[in-house]
């Protein structure tokens, strides 16, 4: 059958339609990928929205944490600095304290030394360059700044103590004898206790004592040579000790003569 004009002009229609029905669908496809890559770079940029959010707020987090530390160290700071104004307080009263006892003390200490070269100078004459040297110490400290009050009274009562313990000893030694218009001489001396002070040559021929009385030394009868000479012996340890009479003159008897 032979088509009819009418036919073929709606096959005629049909094939010119298509470009014109493919154009728009393209133009959604195209559409859609537009879309759906500016989807991808919507969900990126919130992604990085949100991990920038979340790192915000771990910062945020963080920061309240060291506020918070750094609250409680400084109220532990200003308790510190509120005990530390009341120790030095305390420390101020000290030092205060500590001066009006060395206003206190400091005289007396003075006293004690000036009492101890008197007590020296009206003494026995026994190592007089011993003595002599230990007082000058004593005197010498007192006036020095970068010694303690505790240190110089320490050093005086030892100064003390030593004088004392003279009192408990018997002692024998070598020195040089000086006699108003005599030269020098080596003799040996002893000292009883702080009662008596002896001396005798070094050949044994002379012995002598010092007479407080008078301040002199005076000469012993020949008797009392051996008795002396071995309690010399036996201050040094060269001898046991035994009974022996040594010639014991007080101020009493001298005064009595």
């Amino acid at each position: 059958m032979t088509p009819t004009p009418l036919r073929l002009l709606a096959a005629a229609l049909a094939l010119t339609s298509l470009p014109l029905a493919a154009a728009p669908l393209d133009a959604a496809l195209d559409e859609s990928q537009r879309l759906a890559v500016e989807a991808k770079a919507s969900q990126a940029r919130v992604a990085a929205l949100d991990d920038a959010s979340q790192k915000m707020l771990n910062d945020y987090r963080a920061a309240l944490q060291q506020a918070e530390a750094l609250k409680g160290y400084n109220t532990q700071l200003r308790e510190l600095v509120a005990a530390q104004r009341e120790e030095l307080v305390g420390y101020q009263h000290q030092l205060d304290g500590i001066e009006r006892t060395q206003e206190a003390v400091a005289p007396q200490m003075r006293q004690m030394v000036e009492v101890l070269g008197e007590f020296i100078a009206a003494d026995l004459p026994f190592l007089p360059e011993e003595r002599r040297d230990r007082l000058e110490q004593l005197q010498e400290l007192l006036p020095r700044a970068d010694v303690s009050l505790a240190d110089k009274y320490r050093r005086i009562l030892e100064a003390y103590q030593i004088e004392s313990d003279y009192g408990r000893s018997l002692e024998a030694w070598r020195g040089e004898l000086v006699q108003d218009g005599a030269a020098p001489r080596s003799v040996d001396f002893l000292r009883l206790g702080r009662s008596m002070l002896y001396y005798q040559s070094l050949d044994g021929h002379e012995s002598g004592w010092w007479n407080p009385q008078a301040r002199a030394w005076q000469a012993l009868d020949g008797e009392h040579r051996r008795p002396l000479r071995q309690a010399i012996a036996i201050a040094r340890q060269q001898q046991s000790p035994q009974w022996l009479e040594l010639p014991v003159k007080t101020l009493a008897e001298e005064r009595a003569r």
